[in-house]
């Protein structure tokens, strides 16, 4: 059985931790913030995070996000966590081996910042995206923690990012 009574460290990767990876960290915060400690990261960090995710966490989900910053996963090397989640399909295949033997999964989405169009079907993107992430951490936060083992844990925690 795995205990549930301290927070799970959890870390998101994609590729520039400009907009999926910040939306699920912050996201992750407001879902469950005695459940998750979450962060975020990218394996080629764009060194600032993309207005309009900024943008959707004020206005969809009332989240102040304006201290978010686009950073290395080099910056958590040697960090435990319970859970690596990689949310783009490059971060999936580069992410590096992290200690403490955590469960990794992916739960890819398509990268909003590559939406063409004007700003409102953009602004679109981003928020489906979100909403995406969002229900993602919903069903993640609704699990049995204390009632699985790490093998049944990591097989639902991996399916959620099949659905």
């Amino acid at each position: 059985m795995i205990p549930s009574e301290k927070p799970f460290r959890m870390l998101f990767l994609c590729t520039g931790n400009s907009a999926r990876s910040i939306l699920a960290e912050y996201l992750a915060r407001q879902v469950a913030p005695h459940r998750m400690i979450s962060c975020s990261a990218g394996s080629d960090p764009k060194g600032e995070v993309h207005p309009m995710t900024i943008r959707v966490l004020k206005e969809v989900f009332q989240i102040d996000a304006s201290d978010a910053r686009s950073k290395s996963w080099d910056e958590f090397q040697g960090q435990d966590f319970d859970f690596v989640v990689t949310v783009c399909d490059h971060a999936r295949e580069t992410c590096p081996l992290w200690p403490g033997q955590p469960i990794v999964c992916h739960w890819g989405s398509l990268d909003p910042a590559a939406a063409e169009g004007t700003e409102e079907e953009i602004f679109a993107s981003f928020r489906n995206v979100a909403f995406e992430i969002r229900r993602r951490l919903e069903l993640f936060a609704s699990l049995p923690f204390d009632k699985l083992d790490r093998l049944r844990l990591e097989s639902m925690a991996k399916a959620i990012g099949d659905r």
